[in-house]
């Protein structure tokens, strides 16, 4: 007669150290999921985790192992770009096996701009600087330039997709720009630093304007190469900026 199991529906498996919105290039290198306590729970029970219906480890549990969490790792080959399906399956003596629910997440290797750096300072080459107009390239940022704001372009980039975060650096100034929306993927990024940055940033014969950009499962860009600007000049507006100008950049800028 076939032995059926008497454990009850098991719990899906978690991730333990991945994005909550998924798996990035990070987590994948080092990826464990987590199996709660389940009815039962008993030295020499065998659990296998399956990826994508695909058997990736098994873990025998030991005494000290009963009603704590159990965490399995995933080799980093089994991880693709897309959704994949994670359960196990719980094997008991004197019993049938045991399958969990499924738990869906999604994955994304794909880092913006390209593979980043293999050091965190480097710069990364696979984003192009912010592109700005010739003559304030060249000229510098005037006393007017500064009143009226300064336009910019962050040009597309290899592995833009929706729901990136940019953030802009205009010395050290930093601005977050609103989330990569699905028509704006592949096309150029049209900023205006508004005067309330550029004043707090203040004058500068160097002063260094770069970005960085953040996707939505948690891969990093790091820093694009900057672009060198010179802003004013012993200019009073800089010196003495309107009390409006600052009240209004208040809820908006975020110092390094």
């Amino acid at each position: 007669m076939t032995c059926t199991s008497t454990i009850p529906e098991l719990a899906a498996p978690s991730l333990a150290n991945a994005h909550r919105t998924g798996i990035n290039i990070t987590s994948a290198a080092h990826l464990e999921v987590a199996i709660a306590p389940y009815p039962g729970m008993d030295a020499g029970d065998l659990i296998e985790l399956f990826w994508d219906n695909c058997y990736v480890g098994s873990r025998l549990l030991s005494e000290s192992d009963t009603q704590e969490i159990v965490t399995l790792r995933v080799p980093e080959s089994f991880i693709v770009n897309g959704t994949s399906r994670i359960h196990y399956r719980v094997m008991q003596v004197g019993r049938g096996p045991a399958l969990s629910a499924t738990q869906q997440v999604q994955v994304k290797l794909d880092c913006p701009g390209g593979q980043p750096p293999a050091l965190s300072g480097e710069e990364n080459q696979g984003l192009a600087p912010v592109r700005i107009p010739a003559a304030i390239r060249r000229q510098g940022v005037n006393p007017n330039q500064i009143k009226r704001g300064v336009p910019l372009t962050i040009e597309p980039y290899l592995n833009m997709t929706a729901d990136d975060a940019i953030t802009l650096r205009w010395g050290d100034v930093r601005m977050d720009l609103p989330r990569i929306k699905p028509g704006e993927v592949g096309q150029p990024i049209n900023i205006w630093v508004p005067p309330e940055i550029i004043l707090e940033a203040g004058e500068d014969l160097r002063l260094e304007v770069t970005y960085c950009i953040l996707d939505r499962v948690g891969n990093n860009s790091l820093w694009a190469p900057p672009l060198t600007l010179k802003i004013g000049c012993a200019n009073p507006y800089l010196k003495n900026p309107p009390k409006e100008a600052l009240m209004a950049a208040e809820p908006r800028r975020k110092k390094t």
